[in-house]
């Protein structure tokens, strides 16, 4: 599951699991850029990356605006001369307000889908045309195993991108650009911390088969996976990495 020669964009990279994955990246060999709306921390994560033999580039971008998309896109080709991997992390998650469907701020829902769910399709836009130059690609988008628990906007967000998931591998397929999403279940970040309470935590993670919390570091290996020749048949898949949270026939 090696990635040398390879240019890789994460997104929301700045902390939690895009960090675990745009480090774990940066040491299978690819180049990555680290692509976050946080400055302080997406410059700490890709110094610490250059810090451990890697190579990153740390780019500014809110994947809500398009013309920030395609900036990121362009800088990442001026600074390693192409893409051939992206990871649609970034996501309002961490401080994310909790609302019911039928309540939520009509304008917060608007911009949290932007992000969410929006920003995604706004990054393959813009670097699609740089895979397919280079003669394919594989992406990878960050679902959530609320995705199948019916829980408010963020589940629907993460249910959306399952279907963004599937439309976008048969549309980008014959360019051999391949696109498959990964579905964390409960992971202990900080973010998590902030948004389910701890009894509500231990509750779900009783009942998996595997009872603990994931850690971002759980993740990163199935993204290498999917980034890489190994998966070089596979596409439109969702993978659930979860403890065996979610079963489905």
């Amino acid at each position: 599951m090696q990635l040398e020669g390879k240019v890789a964009i994460v997104t929301g990279s700045g902390r939690g699991i895009g960090e675990a994955y745009a480090k774990g990246i940066a040491a299978a060999g690819a180049r990555v850029v680290v692509a976050e709306i946080d400055k302080e921390q997406g410059e700490r994560v890709a110094q610490e990356i250059g810090e451990a033999g890697g190579s990153a580039r740390f780019v500014e971008v809110d994947v809500s605006s398009p013309d920030s998309v395609e900036a990121m896109a362009r800088q990442a080709g001026e600074a390693f001369g192409g893409i051939d991997c992206l990871v649609n992390n970034a996501a309002i998650y961490r401080g994310m307000k909790l609302a019911p469907l039928v309540g939520v701020d009509w304008d917060y829902y608007k911009h949290f889908m932007d992000v969410n769910l929006n920003g995604a399709l706004l990054c393959i836009r813009a670097c699609f045309p740089s895979m397919k130059e280079r003669g394919g690609g594989a992406i990878v988008n960050q679902s959530s195993t609320a995705a199948y628990m019916g829980v408010g906007f963020y589940g629907l967000a993460k249910l959306a991108l399952n279907g963004l998931t599937h439309a976008l591998a048969r549309e980008l397929g014959p360019m051999n650009i391949r696109v498959n999403a990964i579905a964390p279940g409960p992971t202990d970040t900080e973010a998590t911390r902030q948004v389910v309470p701890e009894a509500v935590a231990q509750q779900i993670v009783s009942s998996m088969p595997l009872s603990r919390m994931g850690k971002p570091e759980d993740l990163v290996g199935a993204c290498l996976f999917l980034l890489s020749d190994a998966a070089s048949w596979i596409t439109g898949q969702i993978l659930c990495v979860d403890g065996g949270q979610i079963m489905r026939a």
